[in-house]
């Protein structure tokens, strides 16, 4: 799966993530409401669908990165039996603000804790999460080579990294649907609900320009992943990636 090179609307420099996670705090009151409704409720689907690849085994502590207002940690354990635990971690405090109080009423905050942290530097010990997930935020990291390490050493052996990212569709005439939606309609909307349409131009570029499908499941195994794999998602619009630690580590408790 060869990836696109950047068309000429796409030049443009990406901010610094200093500026990225400024930029998610800006539109933190509106960030789940589009994306519900950009994704037309597929973001919803999606995130469900990364429970059928958690470990077949009980009792699993997860670490999720990047994760904005914790969707991905509440679906996960509304929809498994086998998470007992779930932490948090995001550089947007105003997005995990938003993040404790959903959990606060939906009574998970006993089992899922949000904190302030950066994916580049993971504020955890070697080998103690059995699944460290991140759902729509890889590309925003600055160095993702050094996050993929990162979430290998916070891993138990036996653990599991699953990732989920947009990508795009390897369908020519849905592919040329799909971008014209994501560089002309998206920005807008999204700018015109939230009131930065500068957060919508950066998705777009970051979408087209992040590599996907085999391509980042190389990046996994320079890591040290090992069953590196990935699953498409509605014609391609988003995937999941899947790497387990293999050999290494007898785990931490948290």
């Amino acid at each position: 799966m060869k990836n696109p090179s950047p068309d000429n609307h796409l030049t443009s420099p990406i901010p610094p993530r200093t500026a990225v996670w400024r930029m998610f705090d800006r539109i933190a009151h509106r960030y789940d409401l589009l994306n519900r409704l950009l994704s037309f409720r597929q973001d919803v689907v999606w995130r469900k669908r990364v429970v059928n690849f958690l470990p077949e085994r009980n009792q699993l502590h997860v670490l999720d990165l990047a994760t904005g207002t914790g969707d991905l940690l509440i679906a996960l354990q509304e929809n498994s039996t086998r998470v007992a635990s779930g932490v948090g971690i995001d550089l947007a405090e105003k997005m995990l603000e938003i993040g404790r109080e959903k959990l606060r009423k939906k009574s998970l905050d006993e089992r899922l804790t949000l904190q302030k942290g950066d994916a580049m530097a993971i504020p955890f010990p070697e080998n103690t999460f059995d699944v460290v997930t991140i759902a729509f935020g890889i590309r925003n990291v600055e160095d993702v080579e050094k996050s993929l390490k990162e979430m290998y050493r916070v891993l138990k052996n036996k653990g599991r990294v699953l990732i989920l990212e947009f990508s795009l569709p390897e369908n020519r005439i849905f592919r040329a649907i799909y971008l014209f939606y994501f560089r002309n309609i998206l920005p807008r909307i999204g700018g015109w609900i939230s009131g930065d349409s500068t957060a919508y131009r950066y998705l777009n570029r970051t979408v087209e320009t992040f590599p996907y499908g085999k391509e980042f499941c190389r990046l996994l195994q320079s890591a040290g992943f090992k069953e590196v794999s990935f699953t498409p998602l509605t014609f391609g619009i988003a995937t999941i990636y899947q790497g387990d630690k293999v050999g290494e580590g007898s785990g931490h408790t948290i």
